[in-house]
């Protein structure tokens, strides 16, 4: 199960944001957890200053506005294919130059 992390004090732009990356996760059949993170000092830990923001594997890559659909689809997608629930498994790949690994 992917964990996702929605940073926001609970404006209408951070509820859509979550909603959207429940309801497409829900679409595409893919199991994840949203955690909401809504204490100012703790978004600021991740270096956000505009919310909403989306935090997968505690890398931002959402911040200051609402994501596409298609964004949505693409980073659980993107998880899906390089990654496993098993963090000691050797299918862990590397997303791209700046990522080393997907799983914890």
């Amino acid at each position: 199960m992917k964990t996702i992390k929605v940073l926001g004090t609970g404006c209408t732009n951070c509820v859509t944001t979550e909603e959207l990356i429940k309801k497409v996760a829900k679409d595409l059949s893919i199991a994840i957890e949203v955690i909401k993170i809504t204490d100012i000092q703790d978004i600021m830990n991740y270096d956000v200053m505009s919310t909403p923001a989306v935090v997968i594997n505690e890398k931002v890559i959402i911040k200051g506005r609402i994501p596409t659909i298609n964004e949505v689809k693409e980073f659980l997608n993107k998880e899906d294919e390089n990654c496993c629930n098993d963090s000691d498994s050797s299918c862990c790949k590397t997303i791209d130059e700046t990522t080393d690994s997907c799983c914890n």
